[in-house]
């Protein structure tokens, strides 16, 4: 798997996923306590393409695949009821699944990817993760599956691939999302180093401060 050129200057990985764990959190203190505080939800913007950004580079900086994947279901499956009731007040929902899930699937999609050469059977793949994304209703639906993709094959090529993130961002229904152009400011700053370790701490703070959030807004 190839690595990005590595320089000293910009941002490691640990920054960039403070990053986004600040904007989603904003995101979701907004969405669950505050629902008029619309400048929490714009905040919130950034995290999610800063987090696809990351499963890419994850993706090719991994030693082993399979056991990342195997992270990504089994905290999706943690984080599922967590998610559930921060955002719907029950314990199942399942017109609504959570972002790990959309970020399993991107990842699968990645290994397709990466093995085969072919055009057509690349643009199925991409076609099927987007639709499987659908399918089963998660976070971001079959556009975060494409942000992943458009990350993915515009690997190395830096410019295109902040435009098309850039893009991404604004072709949403929704005017807020707009706001997260604004997160390739970050991402181009990513200096391809890991930075601080703490990986299980970001894992874990999804499905944590979602179960603390649904505590708060039921006190």
């Amino acid at each position: 798997m190839g690595d990005t050129m590595e320089r000293k200057d910009g941002l490691t990985t640990f920054q960039l996923k403070v990053l986004a764990i600040i904007s989603m959190l904003a995101d979701h203190v907004g969405a669950v306590l505050y629902p008029e505080a619309v400048w929490l939800r714009y905040a919130g913007r950034l995290a999610f393409p800063i987090f696809c950004f990351l499963l890419v580079e994850g993706y090719y900086h991994t030693g082993n695949v399979a056991k990342y994947m195997a992270r990504l279901g089994i905290f999706a499956l943690i984080s599922e009821i967590p998610f559930d009731l921060a955002f719907h007040q029950t314990l199942w929902f399942p017109a609504k699944q959570n972002v790990f899930v959309t970020l399993f699937i991107g990842l699968g999609m990645l290994w397709g990817l990466e093995r085969e050469r072919e055009r057509i059977i690349r643009v199925g793949i991409v076609l099927l993760s987007m639709w499987a994304a659908e399918f089963l209703c998660c976070d971001y639906g079959f556009m975060g599956v494409l942000l992943i993709a458009v990350f993915g094959v515009t690997r190395g090529k830096n410019t295109a691939r902040y435009l098309a993130g850039a893009v991404w961002n604004v072709f949403w229904p929704s005017r807020i999302q707009t706001a997260g152009a604004l997160a390739m400011l970050p991402i181009a700053l990513y200096n391809g180093q890991k930075g601080r370790s703490m990986k299980f701490f970001f894992y874990l703070f999804y499905p944590v401060h979602l179960f603390i959030l649904y505590v708060a807004a039921n006190r």
